[in-house]
């Protein structure tokens, strides 16, 4: 998916419960092929938008299973009054999933809070958008120049400089990442670039090192 003229592809996770349903986290666009292989799996009964920009095509998966909840990160809701939301995402795990995946909310940006997810089984954090590692073969020319300088390209990617400098309370913040950090995560899915197979806790540890 394209984002102000950049190439932007987009990684959603599922995770199949105890009890046989699916948790999606980040939906992207529904094809058909998706939508059988998701029915395989299990039914699908929590959407979860981990921030305010990932949010396309919950409708599409709601549509699809409509006995499934939508969960909105804070500030969503207002943004989707055309999506009926049954809850907002809080510091504490919904019951639904609390004992298979923990969650806390990294705040104190003026402009974006995201929620980050933890999966105490794989020991798998998701990430939105707070860490992006592009691969630099798959950019060129300007867009490689632009992206390299914002620090989103490569195994050193962090987070956009912008989104940085919009956090007046890093207070807040460091306790999000403590949390993150104190899961001990051995993976770390993120949205956008190459997700991390191995040493995930110190992955975060640098790429949020800009935090203090």
């Amino acid at each position: 998916m394209p984002f102000l003229g950049y190439p932007y592809p987009t990684r959603m996770a599922a995770v199949r419960l105890r009890d046989g349903s699916l948790w999606v986290w980040s939906p992207i666009r529904l094809s058909e092929e998706l939508k059988t292989a998701a029915a395989r799996v299990g039914p699908v009964r929590y959407l979860v938008s981990p921030n305010k920009l990932h949010h396309l095509y919950l409708g599409e998966w709601a549509r699809a299973w409509p006995d499934a909840k939508l969960y909105a990160p804070p500030g969503l809701a207002r943004r989707r009054r055309d999506l009926s939301f049954d809850a907002q995402l809080e510091e504490a795990p919904d019951h639904a999933w609390g004992g298979e995946i923990d969650q806390t909310i990294v705040g104190g940006s003026l402009v974006m809070t995201e929620v980050v997810f933890f999966h105490h089984g794989s020991r798998t954090a998701l990430l939105g958008d707070l860490i992006q590692r592009f691969d630099r073969s798959g950019l060129h020319g300007w867009r490689r120049t632009v992206m390299s300088l914002d620090g989103l390209v490569g195994p050193g990617g962090s987070t956009p400089r912008e989104w940085r400098w919009s956090f007046w309370n890093r207070t807040a913040a460091r306790k999000a990442r403590q949390k993150i950090l104190d899961w001990n995560p051995k993976r770390v899915i993120i949205a956008h670039g190459e997700w991390v197979r191995d040493n995930g806790r110190e992955t975060v540890a640098r790429a949020l090192g800009w935090m203090g």
